[in-house]
């Protein structure tokens, strides 16, 4: 039986991010490298990726880019297919909109869909022969608290930072796609599970927001926003061995706020 340090341990594992090279992607992509793991970042604008990718390599890690748009199902089958191995695929890239119910036509719901769920399954699907290959494959979904529980219009006032109407809808979404990709892939031992972030803003964009960050801060039982660092030692841990017997599951990484 291997000791737990040994089970949290990715050497010799390949995992591919998307939307690796953003606020919350960069965090995912350092704690799977720090782990061990080979990274493989994904996103669409090529030279951020790569940039990127060059700042884990100069730190000792393992790391290579595939630069493709999630919804462009062809550049799914492409990319993927170029790949030797893959063990864990990790769906972050998600919708950023901002909005309201006055603001958001329904129009909006399609393409929050698209990249949050229609994607995540696509990118799924195409991974299936290599995910399949070492009997270890890992699926980490990146969800969102709001994909359980709504958003709180009075923290927002006039910050322009709403959450829309179709942004927790389409986590809703991921998070039941899922539980059901875990129970039909669970034969073929690969597991899949969601992470639902709470508040994560990046900090720097707050700074042209007075009492933003407060009000933000104020909804948190443990009242403060999260650190990108704390996602990605849960998902890590989803990843790894250590979470052997974990699949179908939501994990809340938010300081409480879905306790309320």
């Amino acid at each position: 039986m291997a000791s737990l340090l040994t089970s949290l341990s990715l050497a010799g594992r390949s995992a591919l991010v998307t939307g690796g090279a953003g606020h919350l992607g960069q965090a995912i992509c350092r704690g799977l490298a720090e782990a061990g793991a080979h990274v493989v970042i994904n996103g669409r604008d090529r030279d951020r990726a790569e940039k990127f990718a060059a700042a884990l390599r100069k730190a000792g890690h393992s790391a290579s880019v595939e630069a493709f748009d999630v919804t462009d199902h062809a550049s799914i089958a492409r990319h993927i297919g170029q790949l030797e191995e893959l063990d864990i695929l990790v769906n972050n890239a998600g919708p950023r909109e901002t909005g309201t119910i006055d603001s958001t036509p329904p129009e909006a719901f399609g393409p929050a869909a698209a990249i949050a769920v229609e994607a995540a399954y696509a990118l799924t699907k195409a991974s299936l022969p290599l995910l399949r290959q070492r009997g270890i494959g890992s699926v980490i979904n990146i969800a969102s608290m709001y994909g359980t529980v709504s958003p709180d219009p009075r923290i927002y006032g006039d910050s322009g930072s709403d959450n829309p109407p179709q942004y927790g809808a389409a986590k809703a979404g991921l998070i039941q796609l899922t539980r059901y990709l875990a129970c039909h892939l669970a034969p073929d031992h690969i597991r899949v599970n969601a992470v639902s972030p709470g508040s994560f803003p990046p900090l720097e964009e707050l700074k042209a927001k007075p009492g933003f960050l407060e009000r933000l801060e104020e909804r948190v039982p443990m009242q403060r926003v999260g650190r990108p660092e704390e996602l990605a030692g849960v998902v890590a841990f989803l990843a790894s061995d250590a979470s052997s017997y974990i699949t179908g599951a939501n994990i809340p990484v938010d300081g409480g706020s879905t306790a309320w």
